[in-house]
């Protein structure tokens, strides 16, 4: 019963120092500025079959490195219908930043990374085929932030998904 306990109190104490530990942030695309994404690309519609588009694009020359905005462990490294090539990396605040599009990734699921860590190539893969190489970046709460529902469309989303524009240039 004891070692119950105690794992419960260190689960506990992981929980919260990573809900609180601060992040940041930087632009995931290699060389890449604010100039490089339209920031009322957020929740922008109407945008194919999601219906609004719940992150921004960051457009590059193919094959520019990608790099981890932030620390924190992927959770996620393969390919989605729509993303195509993906990784999802699991980062302080318990957010998942989720890269789309890539050409290339090169990480593996439960490796740390850390801000500025190389872990794929600008793409144009899932439904971006044939479209300019770019970067498709979210950033997803799994802690709820209710104050953010509004009445647009799929708005009761906004809860989950933060504007990784506002974030990066914070």
């Amino acid at each position: 019963m004891a070692i119950k306990r105690k794992g419960l109190k260190v689960f506990l104490l992981i929980f919260a120092v990573v809900l609180f530990l601060p992040e940041f942030p930087v632009i995931p695309v290699k060389g890449a500025s604010a100039k490089d994404w339209s920031a009322q690309s957020f929740w922008f519609e109407p945008w194919g079959k999601s219906g609004v588009h719940k992150g921004i694009d960051i457009f590059g020359k193919m094959d520019a490195p990608i790099i981890s905005t932030t620390y924190g462990m992927v959770i996620f490294a393969g390919e989605l219908p729509r993303g195509g090539k993906v990784v999802a990396v699991l980062g302080p605040k318990w957010r998942i930043h989720y890269y789309a599009h890539l050409n290339s990734d090169s990480v593996f699921i439960g490796e740390p990374v850390w801000s500025g860590k190389p872990i794929a190539a600008l793409g144009d893969t899932g439904n971006a085929k044939g479209k300019p190489a770019h970067l498709h970046y979210s950033i997803v709460t799994l802690v709820p932030y209710l104050w953010r529902i509004d009445s647009s469309t799929q708005g009761w989303k906004k809860m989950f998904y933060l504007d990784p524009a506002a974030e990066l240039l914070h």
